[in-house]
């Protein structure tokens, strides 16, 4: 189960991690796509670890489609999230700070659908987003997708 840790500096004992997520939206650009996350229960961006061999933004459009099914490309950068006072652990054995790159990306093709890493999807306004048991560091992230900025915030 993915759970955050965080102090002051903890990153220092945890080796780091590129990971990538999507900000998708609907039709009407209103609504963003979440899913729900088969570990721990919470919501969250569809996204996750990159992997030797590919791009960050091949990392993103490959999370997005193992999770929900559709075919994306990447085409924004929305911000960089890189805190030394937190770390992701997935049990005793796996933690890591992870250097986070929030893209935004369009839908090219497929449908929308379930995976063995997501119990749930939907589209949801910022104000839906706000009543959700969202995983904390997406929390973070969800002023800088709605603020549409097109210089990529870091944080």
């Amino acid at each position: 189960m993915a759970k955050i840790i965080e102090g002051e500096r903890i990153g220092k004992t945890a080796p780091l991690k590129v990971g990538c997520a999507a900000a998708i939206f609907d039709e009407s650009h209103k609504k963003l796509l979440l899913t729900r996350r088969s570990d721990n229960g919470q919501w969250c961006l569809p996204g996750g670890g990159m992997e030797p061999g590919e791009s960050a933004a091949e990392a993103c459009e490959r999370e997005v489609l193992e999770e929900t099914g559709l075919h994306v490309t990447a085409d924004k950068l929305i911000a960089i999230y890189t805190s030394p006072h937190r770390i992701i652990s997935y049990g005793e054995k796996y933690k890591f700070q992870f250097v986070s790159l929030q893209f935004g990306a369009s839908v090219k093709s497929g449908q929308l659908g379930l995976s063995d890493e997501t119990t749930e999807v939907g589209y949801f306004s910022e104000e839906e987003i706000t009543r959700l048991d969202l995983m904390p560091n997406h929390i973070e992230r969800m002023p800088d997708i709605f603020a549409e900025q097109t210089a990529a915030f870091i944080r």
